[in-house]
C-alpha cells in the first residue's frame, strides 16, 4: 500500500541533546500505527516535527504525496493531519459541544466565529455542523454532557472530548498522543473500538501509547523508539519478541 505519511531521516536537537536521530517510517492509508518507547525516547518530539509544531534540523516529512516539512500546524490541519496532545488542551469554560465545534471551524465558511455563533448567513451550516458534533459526542460516550462546561469532565472524559474535537476537523490522518492516559478500563475499551471504527471508515491513525495491551490489540504496525532512535518496526507479535525492544523496556540483555 502507498504511504499516506512518510517520515525520512528526521533529526532534532535541543542544545547538546539529540532528541530525534534520523528516524524514518511510513504510515499507510486506512491503517493504525503505534509509536512506542520508554519515557524520553523522543515520541512526542516526532509528533511535533510531523505536525509542524517543531521544525526538523534534518530529514523530510511527506503527507499525501506532498513535501510538508516545516509547514505550520494550521496548514497541516487543513491538509488533513490533525493531532491531540499529551496534556489535554480544552476550553474549560466552554461547553463540551462548543469544544467539538471549534474543531470544525476549518470547514465552515465563517471560520471559528461561524462555528460558535449563529449569524443568519451561516445558521443552516451551524445546524449541520452541530448535528455532526453531537454524533461525535455520542461516539465517545459524552452525548449526555454536551451542555456541561468541559472543565467539569473527569480527566479521562476530557481526553475523549479532545479526540471528538480532532475528528470534527475531518482528518485523513489522526495523531493521538497517549490517548488512553487517565482512562479507566471501560473507557480504554471504548477508545480502542473508536480508533478501529475510524480506521474502518477510511482514516489512518498514528498514536503514542504506554498501554501495551491496547497497542497490541489494535495496531497493525508498531514503531519503537529509544533515546531518539528507531530500534524496531514491525507487526505487534514480532515487536513483542524483538530483543532490542525487550532490552529497552525490561532491561533484558541482548543475546551475544
Amino acid at each position: 500500500m502507498s504511504a499516506l505519511l512518510s517520515v525520512a531521516s528526521l533529526t532534532k536537537s535541543f542544545g547538546g541533546l539529540r532528541a530525534v536521530r534520523t528516524v524514518s517510517f511510513d504510515v499507510t492509508a486506512e491503517s493504525i500505527t503505534a509509536l512506542i518507547g520508554p519515557n524520553g525516547a523522543g515520541k512526542t518530539t516526532v509528533f511535533n516535527l510531523v505536525s509542524g509544531f517543531l521544525r526538523p534540523d534534518g530529514g523530510r516529512v511527506h503527507f499525501a504525496g506532498a513535501n510538508v516539512t516545516g509547514r505550520a500546524p494550521r496548514e497541516m490541519a487543513k491538509l488533513g493531519l490533525v493531532r491531540t496532545f499529551q496534556r489535554v488542551q480544552l476550553f474549560a469554560d466552554m461547553t463540551v459541544l462548543d469544544n467539538v465545534l471549534t474543531g470544525a471551524h476549518l470547514h465552515t465558511r465563517g471560520g471559528l466565529p461561524a462555528a460558535l455563533f449563529r449569524p443568519p448567513a451561516t445558521r443552516a451550516e451551524r445546524a449541520r455542523v452541530e448535528t455532526a458534533a453531537r454524533r461525535l459526542l455520542e461516539r465517545v460516550g459524552l452525548g449526555a454532557r454536551a451542555s456541561d462546561p468541559a472543565g467539569t469532565l473527569a480527566f479521562g472524559q476530557q481526553r475523549l472530548l479532545e479526540i471528538a474535537r480532532a475528528l470534527a476537523a475531518r482528518p485523513r490522518l489522526l495523531l493521538l498522543d497517549e490517548p488512553a492516559a487517565g482512562l479507566n478500563p471501560a473507557e480504554t475499551q471504548r477508545l480502542g473500538a473508536l480508533i478501529e471504527s475510524v480506521r474502518n471508515e477510511g482514516l489512518s491513525v498514528l498514536f503514542i501509547e504506554h498501554d501495551m495491551n491496547l497497542v497490541m490489540t489494535i495496531a497493525g504496525r508498531v514503531v519503537v523508539l529509544d533515546f531518539g532512535e528507531k530500534i524496531a518496526e514491525g507487526a505487534p507479535d514480532d515487536i513483542q519478541r524483538h530483543p532490542r525492544v525487550l532490552e529497552a523496556y525490561l532491561g533484558v540483555e541482548e543475546p551475544a
